[in-house]
């Protein structure tokens, strides 16, 4: 079962120089993020260079993630295929590898109208009883799953959560006073997470928590805490790296911040490359900036939710 409550880490792939995984740093990584509370893994996102990956190195992630995180949080794996066969297929041999949900994008490539997209969904809801979030990201995938449509896909009960991210504060607001808690809801926009949280979302899926998971995880329990003020502290100063997610170089630059606080690799897998010159500067300079003035963080109850 997933409560879809907390925080998700967007968990980032790491590979050694000669383009193979580096399992160990990826587990590094993630002993810190289970240290720092988090309340679920996502893997093979946007983050994780999915589309890079084969299927025998899904299978190694799922496998080396699982050894870390148990049963004690759930691990969602990222669906995002082209074509509905292909998305059923992933589902499929995922279904019994000990994932406990699925993340899953519109059509990849083709630009699927409202009725394809919402069949689309419901055929993949059909091939699993494992529960499902939808990601709804029209600025980078450049499908709207509209509130019309969440009334179609509502008849299925294991597509549960959203991953909220129109950029739309008011699609927030819009989703709750439309369907209460049929929906749980995700911010997935790291710069908007605050925002997100105050206006009621069950949970942040969090791109710049791969470096500083610490702070993210004390942001999300301080506004459970109803402490808005210490939240906001914490959340200015995280905000210039918070925009690092919103780049289209966003592994590069977050990987590139993961290096900083010792918890990742700058190696990319091609056609990414690590970033060079005064883009790196300019990036290096954020990290650094906010490095130098880290805040202590308060003392807050981790929030328990299984």
């Amino acid at each position: 079962m997933i409560n879809w409550k907390g925080v998700y880490p967007a968990i980032t792939t790491k590979f050694t120089s000669d383009d193979q995984l580096d399992l160990t740093a990826f587990q590094c990584n993630l002993r810190v993020q289970m240290e720092a509370g988090v309340h679920g893994i996502i893997l093979g996102g946007s983050l994780g260079e999915a589309s890079t990956l084969t299927n025998s190195e899904k299978q190694k992630l799922i496998q080396s993630t699982l050894e870390v995180v148990g049963r004690n949080i759930p691990v969602v794996l990222t669906i995002a295929e082209q074509s509905t066969k292909g998305a059923i297929e992933a589902i499929t041999s995922a279904n019994n590898s000990g994932i406990e949900g699925f993340m899953v994008l519109p059509p990849m490539r083709y630009k699927a109208d409202d009725r394809e997209t919402v069949t689309f969904f419901k055929e993949i809801a059909k091939s699993t009883d494992l529960p499902i979030m939808i990601y709804n990201n029209p600025v980078d995938y450049k499908i709207l799953v509209t509130l019309d449509m969440f009334e179609e896909l509502a008849e299925y009960k294991n597509i549960q959560a959203v991953k909220e991210s129109t950029r739309d504060l008011g699609n927030i607001t819009k989703m709750i006073n439309r369907f209460g808690d049929r929906f749980k809801i995700l911010c997935g926009v790291d710069p908007l997470a605050y925002e997100s949280l105050a206006l009621g979302v069950d949970g942040w899926v969090a791109g710049l928590v791969c470096a500083f998971p610490h702070e993210t995880v004390a942001i999300y329990n301080l506004m459970q805490e109803g402490r808005f003020k210490e939240a906001l502290k914490i959340y200015r100063w995280f905000f210039p790296l918070l925009e690092l997610d919103i780049h289209p170089k966003l592994v590069q630059y977050i990987k590139l911040a993961e290096v900083a606080t010792g918890l990742g690799t700058e190696h990319v897998r091609a056609p990414r490359l690590p970033l060079v010159g005064e883009e790196r500067q300019r990036v290096l300079q954020v990290i650094q900036t906010s490095l130098a003035s880290r805040p202590v963080l308060p003392t807050v109850e981790k929030v328990s939710i299984y």
